[in-house]
C-alpha cells in the first residue's frame, strides 16, 4: 500500500501515514524500550497528540516505567494510553502472577495481545519500532505489512542499521533506557528478560531458553478468552 515510500525517510513514511493515509485512525504502539525513543521523537515532530499505546503488563521493570515518564515529558507527548491486562482474565488465568513460569504464551496473550486488540479496536493501522537488525522473526520485516490482526502495520525503521540507530540517538541527544548500560539490548517484562551476551542478536535475552522471540502481538492471534 505504501510501497512507493520504500526509498523515503522514516519521517516521510510516518508523516504520510499519520497525516494523510490513516489520519485519525492510526496509533503508535511503543514499549518504551532501548530503541523506542527514535520513533517517539519523530512522532513528536509530526503530531504530539497521536495516540501512543503503552502496554503495561504489570510485570515491567520499574526502570521502563520511569523511562516512559521521562520521554513523555521530554518530547511533550499528550496522548499516552497506558493499557493494562483485563482484571477478570488475570483472576481466571493468573491469580497468583506465576503463569509466566508455566505457560508463557498464554501469559503474553493475557498481558499484551488481548489488551492491545482492545486498545486498537477503532484503528485501521498502527506504527511499530521493529527493525530487521533486531534479528529473529524480524529479519525479513517489510516497511508496511498487513498484520495478523488485519490492520496495517507501519514499520518506519524496518531497514535501519545499528549505526543509524546510534547516530540518531547522538544527533538528537536522546536519553537511553537505564537498563541498556547494564547489558539489556531488548527489554520486556522483568520476569522474562535477561541480559544479552556478546555475539547474540538483540532479542536473544527475551524468553531466553525458550523457542520464542515474540510476545504475540505480531503473530496470528491465540487469545486466552
Amino acid at each position: 500500500m505504501l510501497d512507493f515510500l520504500n526509498s523515503a525517510s522514516a519521517e516521510c513514511v510516518l508523516e504520510d501515514a499519520i497525516k494523510e493515509r490513516f489520519w485519525g485512525r492510526i496509533a503508535l504502539v511503543s514499549s518504551f524500550g532501548t530503541e523506542s525513543a527514535i520513533v517517539l521523537h519523530m512522532i513528536s515532530g509530526i503530531d504530539k497528540s497521536l495516540p501512543v499505546v503503552f502496554l503495561d503488563t504489570l510485570k515491567l521493570f520499574p526502570e521502563t516505567l520511569a523511562y516512559r515518564d521521562e520521554l513523555v515529558a521530554l518530547l511533550g507527548l499528550t496522548n499516552i494510553r497506558n493499557i493494562h491486562p483485563d482484571a477478570k482474565q488475570l483472576a481466571a488465568y493468573d491469580p497468583d502472577g506465576t503463569l509466566w513460569q508455566r505457560d508463557v504464551d498464554t501469559c503474553c496473550a493475557i498481558r499484551k495481545t488481548n489488551p492491545l486488540d482492545g486498545a486498537l479496536e477503532n484503528m485501521q493501522a498502527w506504527i511499530t519500532g521493529r527493525k530487521r537488525s533486531q534479528g529473529g522473526q524480524r529479519a525479513d520485516l517489510q516497511l508496511v505489512e498487513t498484520g495478523p490482526d488485519g490492520r496495517i502495520t507501519v514499520n518506519p525503521l524496518a531497514f535501519w542499521s545499528d549505526d543509524q540507530i546510534e547516530t540518531y540517538f547522538e544527533t538528537h541527544s536522546l536519553p537511553r533506557h537505564p537498563l541498556q548500560a547494564q547489558g539489556y539490548a531488548s527489554i520486556g517484562c522483568a520476569t522474562c528478560t535477561k541480559r544479552t551476551r556478546d555475539g547474540e542478536d538483540k532479542r536473544s535475552g527475551r524468553w531466553a531458553g525458550l523457542d520464542k522471540s515474540e510476545c504475540g502481538i505480531h503473530l496470528p492471534r491465540a487469545t486466552a478468552a
